[in-house]
This record gives structure tokens, C-alpha cells and sequence, in this order.
């Protein structure tokens, strides 16, 4: 019988500046995801504004697979949901929904 491995304590807090602040443009990547992603498909490739920074949270690829407990530094971001979806009727509703930083690129002004 294998002997499993005990999880890695996560750390408790990551002291690295966030990247991103209230306010600043950003759009969600468009990455392949292995097996299991919190970035929702309808949202990827779409530009959205940084509503709140939340929280660091263990990576959850390395969560899964029993990997050192690296953190990584989740946001609300919001978006029109005419972006999202073409045919919405309304301009002025928006949506908001969680990212992890590496999901996330600065948009260029």
C-alpha cells in the first residue's frame, strides 16, 4: 500500500502587491484549462472592470494535485452585459463575477 502524502499547510498570507486595483481595465484570458477551471467560457476574451480585490486562495490545480500551497489573489470583475452576450437588450445592466490573477491581463489604453 502506498503511503499518502500529507497536504502542505497553505501559507497564511501572501504579502505581494496585488496587480490589479479598483478601477482598472482588464480582459479575461482565453486559456485552455486541463480539467477544471473556476473562469467561466462566456467571459473569456472579454474586457471588464476590477469592481472589488477579494481574497488569496490556495491555486486549485495545485490544491488538486497536492503541490506546495502557492496563493494567488482572486477579483470581482465587472462587466456590460451587452459585452458579454450581443443580443442583451439593455445597455446600462452589468454582471459581476470572480477571477484568479493569472486569468486576468491589463488592458492597454
Amino acid at each position: 500500500m502506498k503511503d499518502k502524502k500529507t497536504p502542505k499547510a497553505p501559507k497564511k498570507t501572501d504579502h505581494t502587491p496585488a496587480r490589479f486595483k479598483v478601477g482598472d481595465r482588464v480582459r479575461v484570458k482565453d486559456l485552455p484549462n486541463m480539467f477544471y477551471s473556476r473562469t467561466q467560457i462566456y467571459a473569456r476574451g472579454v474586457s471588464g472592470t476590477i469592481a472589488a480585490r477579494t481574497y488569496q486562495d490556495l491555486i486549485p490545480e495545485d490544491e488538486a494535485f497536492n503541490r506546495d500551497g502557492r496563493l494567488e489573489q482572486y477579483y470581482i470583475v465587472r462587466f456590460r452585459q451587452k459585452d458579454l452576450w450581443e443580443e442583451y437588450p439593455s445597455e446600462r445592466d452589468t454582471l459581476q463575477t470572480e477571477f484568479p490573477d493569472r486569468w486576468l491581463e491589463p488592458l492597454v489604453r
